[in-house]
Formats: structure tokens, sequence, C-alpha cells
């Protein structure tokens, strides 16, 4: 049985400690080497969850004990920080999935842009995959650097790839509207995500100026075949974890249900976490939280002209740490949902 040693740099927030826990089923993995910056000690005091399931011990990124350590890196890190990482990891072989943002948008402009940090390492940003196994699953098997995508993106893409491949000429607008849980904005203490803020709470942020707009327009336009650009408003809701967006794509022509039920359906016929229900079925977050699913249900309006789109995730996993394992069973060779 092939075994690889594998390395998840950030390990004390949210993305990372998901991933240390599920690889812990992995059977054709050793997690070998763990840190964080901001956070030192055992791993099962960091995630007291774990204890008796592991004795390794999370210090300070060192590169020369990860290179000795590891085959394949998971970094978890914050925006910015994988700059400086993913070109040492590279030149030494070693393969990477970053989930960060820093290696997803494929013009170093953009990135300056949306995340205000200049881009350090262009070359490899245009080498990156983009990580969404149900669209890039063979050059994802051959990738030495993948860019795991965000978790609106994730639901956003899973969610009007069908459509927008097959009926991309008929579409008029496109209007996301999403929600997601608090540990979607990491394991951060910021005033506005405490429980006093976030409890019997619920409000829109960042309208029209969230970080994840670009990187939904650039891959749904390459679906498309045109430029394409959606109307995109994410929502803080007050739960832990998922994402639920609700989308409505506008026609310039009347459609059948059935027809864009079928698209759907033929999609995602071999995908093993996409789920499209029946025509007018209503998704929710409890369908999904804890898994590696993406549950996608469809509605048309009477007129014919509007078909709405309920999508549902859990971003720590299929939005983050699920699909980057996802990955990493393409890039191995194991079973895809190995661990999932």
């Amino acid at each position: 049985m092939k075994i690889i040693r594998v390395g998840i740099v950030g390990i004390s927030g949210y993305s990372g400690g998901m991933a240390f826990e599920l690889l812990l089923n992995h059977p054709q993995v050793r997690i070998t080497y763990v840190s964080a910056n901001n956070t030192q000690g055992p791993v099962e005091e960091i995630w007291p969850r774990l204890k008796t399931k592991t004795n390794l011990t999370c210090d300070k990124f060192n590169l020369n004990k990860a290179l000795e350590s590891c085959d394949l890196f998971l970094l978890a890190v914050p925006h910015g920080a994988s700059l400086k990482i993913v070109p040492r990891l590279l030149k030494a072989g070693k393969r990477v999935i970053d989930l960060s943002a820093d290696y997803r948008l494929k013009n170093s402009r953009d990135y300056e842009k949306w995340y205000a940090r200049k881009h350090t390492d262009k070359a490899n940003l245009l080498k990156a995959i983009y990580g969404l196994p149900e669209l890039y699953r063979q050059d994802i098997k051959e990738a030495l650097l993948v860019a795991n995508p965000g978790c609106y993106p994730t639901a956003a893409i899973l969610a009007l790839a069908p459509v927008v491949t097959a009926c991309a000429d008929r579409i008029a607008s496109v209007t996301i509207d999403a929600k997601s849980g608090v540990s979607g904005a990491g394991r951060k203490m910021v005033p506005q995500l405490m429980f006093s803020a976030v409890h019997e709470n619920f409000k829109a942020y960042k309208v029209l100026s969230h970080q994840h707009t670009p990187e939904i327009n650039l891959y749904l336009s390459k679906l498309a075949g045109r430029g394409l650009e959606v109307i995109f408003v994410p929502h803080l809701l007050p739960v832990d974890r998922g994402i639920l967006a609700t989308i409505y794509v506008q026609f310039k022509e009347k459609m059948n249900d059935h027809k864009i039920l079928n698209v759907y359906k033929k999609f995602y016929k071999t995908e093993p976490f996409v789920r499209v229900g029946s025509l007018g079925s209503e998704p929710q977050l409890r369908d999904v939280v804890g898994t590696n699913f993406c549950d996608i249900g469809l509605a048309l309006s009477k007129d014919k002209n509007l078909l709405v789109i309920l999508c549902v995730i859990d971003n720590l996993i299929k939005g983050a740490s699920g699909q980057a394992i996802q990955n990493m069973n393409i890039m191995c060779g194991f079973k895809e949902s190995e661990a999932l």
C-alpha cells in the first residue's frame, strides 16, 4: 500500500484542524509535520477533541524540518503567507495544496486589487491548478501546486456550472445571495465575530465588494466562453458552519425546467460528492454539515424566465479541508472519497 507523508502548515486554524482530523482516518496518509506561527504546543491541547489521537507537537514553521518530514503539504495559512512558502516547497520537489487565495486568480493585478497585497510569485501563479475536482480533475492529477477554491466560490461555481456551460448565451444576469456560518471567517478574535455580536443576529457584509467575487467571475467566465459577472452578496449566519447559496439566474427567453434538471443530472452523474435533487427540492445546511457533499436544488418560475438554484455545503469540509483532501486523493491516485 502506498503511504505518503503529509504536512499541515497552519494547524491551529479551523481549516488546518479540520484537515488534521479528517486525515487521521486516511489509511494511506501519515501526518508527519504540523506547524503554526501564532500557536505552539501539543496538537491535542490546541484541539482537545483530538486527545489520545496524536502525539504531534506544533512549532513555528521550519523549512528544513518540513522538507525532511513530508512528501506533500496542505497550507492552511492566511492570505499572503503562502507566497513565502510555496516557491521553496516546489523547488524541493514537494507537492502543495494551498487553501489560501494566493494562487486562485490568474492575474496578479486582480489579486493585488482584491487582497491589497503584492503578489510575489507570478511564475507559480500561472502554473497553479484550480482545485475544483468536478471541473479540473484531469489537471489536478498531474499538478504540483493546487489552489484550493474559496468556500463561497465552491458553492457558487458548482451550483452554476451546468447551466452556465449549457446555456451561457441565454443568461441575462446572475445574482448570488449566500450565507455562511461564522467559521468561514477563520479562527480569530475580532469584535464582529464574537458571540454577543453574532448570536440572535443576521447581516450582510462586504456588499458587492467581497474578495471571492473575481474568483467566481473568472471560473464561470471560463465555462461560459465569455465574460460573465455576477452580483454577489454574502451574509453572516449565527451558526458555526455551513453555506447556503440562493442563486437567481435570469434568462433572456423561456426555459424548460425538466431539460434544465436533465442538464444538471447529466453534468454531475459520476461525481461522488455532488447530489442534485428533484425539481423543487430545498436542500438545507443540516443535510451537508459534517460532510464533503454539495447538495443542489432547482426551481423555475411560472413565467419560465427565472431559475432559482439552492446550493448547500459545509464551508470547512467541501468549502476547504475536505476539498483539499479530495484534491490530494486525486493527485496521489487514491480513492477520491478516502477519509471523506
